[in-house]
């Protein structure tokens, strides 16, 4: 019967599909926090969140902290006590007793055994802690990643991709390792002040003045960082998008001798990175030491004031002995404190940057028929238009049906839009107007895998992974040997794979470097064929292939040993001729559709395009001859 024009038949089924606008921020250089919020609000929020998703695992962290610091605050005590116990009176009486030292000694190190206990353990979960959440966060984004249409992935570098599931997860959950450590020695912080306010509020008045100080300076210091740090973090994923690009394209640029020219152009990534990095650097490097210095000074005020006192009588030296060290202990909170606000900028640029894709809208909507009548699939174009620009459609109201197990071929000048509609046919991406049908079925309306399961698409660019033919045959699919070898006949790749070292198990390099074009061709073809579609796509994917092989392939399609309907995109006479049915397009529109010897004959635009060659090579000879050419 050949190809049905539905031209009205659409009409009844037809739907325009509204502009689905992705409610998703893309997202930008910069990553700007939203106007009015505050980095510290929205760090904390970040850090909820990682509270939240691993509770026991923070809890236990916490705890593991707070008795570190509990065990710091008490060795002052036990420093204190041995002091006032042990060293005093062995200084007074010329002699120590074994009791009072094995006492001090056994409390000093008892302190020390916990104080480590808890290191450990902060140390160890923290780490799990920060960890499980980058895991979660990877998976997350993966997920997404492969969830979303192909449209969204062609609006999206696949640097950035790489860095949102990297360096942005790593940045988001940076203040996880020193978060537990921060907590717990407020524990440290509550404990220490209340410990010198009780031994002398003299002392404590004079102390607490740095704190007032050490407050005033951390804000300078986040409101300095901040920026300086979302800027590098932004820069982090510009570098990555370049040398991506640059790796992914080695063999342009190395054919074309740009290797000088990809280097510059990274080397101004990496300079601005860098640049970036040394002034958080040197902000750090200005405040860090300020903030050591401060309760410092404030030891120096209490041991100043304490002398004075401890002359007085005012004082045991016991006592100062323990306000003094205490006050040395407060430092350590503080910094802590520090560390964790120092991240909090990476953090939530790392977080927005994440949310940006976990947010994005666009997943293929699915339904619940199924796609398991026996035999080659019907295929149908019900007034199809797609465009990946608003206002620029690439194709317009296309409309056309195939007879199950016959093959088309789709043939049209470059860019008239022959690839997007073969990623229509396949369900990569959605028309933006009218209807895909398979078996009568609108493919929106079939169950997720389904479309899959029936339908195969081989493109124009064939990507291999590093691995065995096998494995990049059956995709690690229990797939009986007997198949995998009878795809390969088919595709014409038996005769090649038997010759390689280990067979199947020959593994071919990265993107199969250790193949031919035409190899990497025929291996892609046989991917598809060893899962028996019922619908096979071929976007000019035997281009690479030489005629006669070529010539092979495609009787072995159309003659029924795969039981498939065949849509081949083609530029060959050869090719096309082999077809059983010929759909011309031209800018988008289908012009005209019907047996190739029908199209020679009242399609002038299809006649020119197939018979370039042809009359290029008559136009030739007539000139050689001397003869005049007819146009």
């Amino acid at each position: 019967m050949g190809i049905v024009p539905v031209r009205d038949a659409h009409r009844e089924r037809t739907r325009t599909i509204p502009d689905r606008k992705e409610a998703h921020r893309v997202p930008t250089k910069e990553s700007p926090a939203p106007p009015g919020s505050s980095i510290m609000l929205q760090g904390l929020k970040v850090l909820g969140v990682a509270i939240r998703t691993e509770p026991r695992i923070f809890i236990g962290a916490v705890l593991a902290s707070a008795l570190y610091g509990g065990m710091t605050v008490a060795s002052s005590w036990a420093l204190g006590w041995a002091t006032d116990n042990a060293v005093l009176p062995a200084f007074r009486d010329h002699e120590a007793t074994t009791g009072g030292l094995v006492a001090a000694a056994a409390l000093i190190v008892g302190v020390a055994v916990l104080k480590a206990a808890g290191v450990m353990g902060r140390r160890i979960m923290a780490g799990i802690h920060q960890y499980r959440m980058q895991a979660h966060s990877r998976r997350a984004v993966t997920r997404q990643y492969l969830r979303l249409p192909l449209a969204w992935h062609h609006r999206h570098p696949t640097g950035q991709l790489l860095s949102n599931a990297n360096s942005d997860v790593e940045a988001a959950w940076a203040p996880l390792a020193p978060l537990p450590m921060a907590v717990g020695v407020v524990v440290m912080l509550v404990t220490a002040a209340v410990a010198i306010v009780l031994v002398d509020p003299v002392l404590a008045v004079v102390g607490f003045l740095i704190f007032p100080a050490v407050a005033v300076l951390n804000l300078v210091y986040q409101r300095r960082l901040s920026p300086l740090a979302m800027r590098a973090q932004a820069l982090r994923a510009e570098v990555s998008e370049v040398a991506h690009e640059s790796f992914d394209g080695a063999l342009v640029v190395k054919t074309l001798g740009r290797e000088d020219a990809e280097t510059i152009r990274f080397q101004a990534k990496a300079d601005a990175l860098r640049d970036a990095n040394i002034a958080v650097g040197r902000v750090r490097g200005l405040f860090d030491p300020l903030l050591e210095a401060l309760p410092t000074l404030g030891v120096l005020a209490v041991l100043l004031v304490g002398s004075l006192r401890l002359e007085s009588g005012g004082v045991a030296a016991g006592d100062l002995i323990q306000v003094a060290y205490l006050f040395t202990l407060l430092s350590f909170p503080i910094r802590a404190l520090g560390w964790v606000l120092a991240e909090l900028p990476r953090s939530v640029v790392g977080w927005t940057r994440i949310r940006d894709v976990l947010d994005a809208t666009g997943s293929m909507e699915h339904g619940t028929a199924r796609l398991d009548a026996p035999g080659p699939a019907q295929l149908a174009a019900e007034g199809v238009g797609f465009a990946y620009v608003p206002g620029s459609p690439v194709l317009k109201d296309v409309t056309f049906a195939v007879t199950p197990g016959r093959t088309t071929a789709i043939v049209g000048p470059t860019g008239a839009g022959k690839s997007t509609l073969t990623q229509l046919l396949a369900r990569l991406v959605d028309p933006g107007e009218g209807v895909v049908r398979v078996d009568g079925i609108d493919l929106r309306d079939v169950a997720r895998g389904e479309v899959s399961r029936s339908v195969a698409l081989v493109p124009q660019q064939t990507f291999l992974f590093d691995d065995t033919v096998r494995g990049n045959v059956t995709l690690g699919e229990a797939v009986p040997d007997e198949r995998v070898w009878a795809a390969l006949r088919l595709a014409q790749a038996d005769g090649f794979v038997s010759a390689l070292p280990s067979g199947l198990d020959t593994r071919i390099g990265e993107r199969g470097a250790t193949l031919s074009g035409g190899q990497r061709q025929r291996l892609a073809l046989a991917r598809a064929l060893v899962r028996e579609p019922r619908l096979l796509i071929l976007d000019d994917a035997t281009s690479s292939v030489d005629p006669q092989v070529e010539k092979r392939i495609l009787y072995g399609l159309r003659d029924g040993a795969a039981e498939a309907t065949v849509i081949v995109v083609a530029y060959r006479m050869a090719t096309i001729a082999l077809a059983d049915e010929v759909v011309y397009l031209e800018q988008g529109v289908v012009v005209d559709q019907g047996a190739h010897e029908e199209l020679l004959a009242r399609c002038a635009g299809y006649r020119a395009l197939v018979t370039a060659y042809e009359r290029e090579e008559a136009e030739r000879a007539a000139l050689d001859s001397g003869e005049e050419v007819v146009a």
